[in-house]
């Protein structure tokens, strides 16, 4: 399973993807389950969901409406355009070229949002281009993680965001969003637009046919976690954390002397991230917890000493405030679909 996969995304993504299927009163327990997520959850609002399971749901809805834009335009994104999409972006001669091409696209197959790429003083910027009242932040980051995940992948790398602005309100899971572009993600803005150095634009597409049927068959999965903003602090730790047993992880203070970092400015720079040393590790076990019981066959009580938990009775208590389900219940709802 690629690293990507292991990550977990915040149940009311879940629910916002299923907001335009509901609107039109189609059955979304259905879906939920294909997908091996608990209807359940959703009334948990603190509960979370592996990103290969929330992948799929994407995958499932879209197929379902025929609509891989979710039904967020009055004209669908029918199933098959993000396969053309891609592939008329892949013989772009550079960078700037495909997102050209990708926003092209986009603006031929939606009728209600479009986007525009320009530079100024060094700085590439696609806006969002729409009239009205603001959207939910769900539209926006949709649209720009199909994007921003395209241009990633033709160059082989993140296209590291330097901003993003929206112009919906700050949702519940705004830190799940942060994470997916960046740290200086603001909210309320008049506009809807990402930054990134211009210089990227020219960079050359490194993509062929053959590795463009390996990114179609993870999409859109890929799209939500893989290209996230993997050069965080937070992030940084947390890849740190995971080349050690969890026994060995570090008090905040040996964390610093390993990261070379003075213990204040590791403190003042999490801060800024909206991130605490102690919630990364609480999030990194919650991950891990999620994805053994979601990929293996260990035992819960296997999993719960390897997670630093004193007996699986707190293992419990902890999995069922994460998800909303026992662990138990996770894994058998999980056994029951496949």
């Amino acid at each position: 399973m690629e690293d990507w996969e292991k990550g977990t995304i915040a149940v009311s993504l879940v629910d916002e993807a299923l907001q335009s299927m509901r609107q039109r009163g189609m059955d979304t327990d259905v879906l939920l389950l294909q997908a091996g997520i608990s209807p359940r959850l959703l009334a948990a609002p603190h509960a979370r969901v592996a990103a290969v399971n929330y992948g799929h749901l994407w995958y499932l809805i879209a197929h379902a409406m025929d609509d891989e834009f979710f039904g967020m335009d009055t004209h669908p994104m029918r199933v098959g355009s993000f396969n053309l999409l891609c592939r008329g972006a892949l013989h772009s001669a550079n960078l700037g070229k495909a997102l050209e091409r990708v926003l092209d696209f986009l603006r031929l197959v939606l009728d209600d949002i479009s986007a525009t790429l320009s530079q100024q003083d060094g700085l590439a910027r696609i806006t969002i281009n729409e009239a009205g009242a603001p959207r939910r932040m769900f539209t926006y980051a949709t649209f720009l993680m199909l994007v921003h995940g395209v241009g990633s992948w033709l160059i082989g790398r993140r296209i590291q965001l330097l901003s993003a602005d929206f112009r919906s309100n700050e949702p519940q899971s705004s830190l799940d969003y942060k994470i997916r572009f960046c740290d200086q993600a603001r909210f309320g803005q008049d506009h809807t637009s990402i930054t990134f150095d211009a210089a990227s634009l020219a960079l050359p597409i490194v993509q062929n046919q053959r590795s463009l049927q390996t990114f179609l068959r993870e999409a859109p999965g890929n799209l939500l976690v893989k290209y996230s903003n993997h050069d965080s602090l937070a992030a940084t730790i947390r890849r740190h954390l995971r080349q050690v047993p969890l026994t060995e992880w570090s008090d905040f203070d040996s964390l610093s002397r390993e990261l070379q970092t003075p213990a204040s400015t590791l403190r003042r720079k999490l801060s800024q991230e909206g991130q605490s040393y102690q919630a990364i590790k609480d999030n990194l076990r919650r991950d891990l917890a999620i994805n053994y019981l979601s990929g293996s066959t260990r035992s819960i009580e296997d999993i719960a000493i390897s997670l630093g938990f004193a007996d699986p009775s707190a293992f419990h208590r902890a999995f069922k405030k994460w998800t909303g389900n026992s662990p138990g219940e996770h894994r058998r709802t999980l056994s029951a679909l496949e």
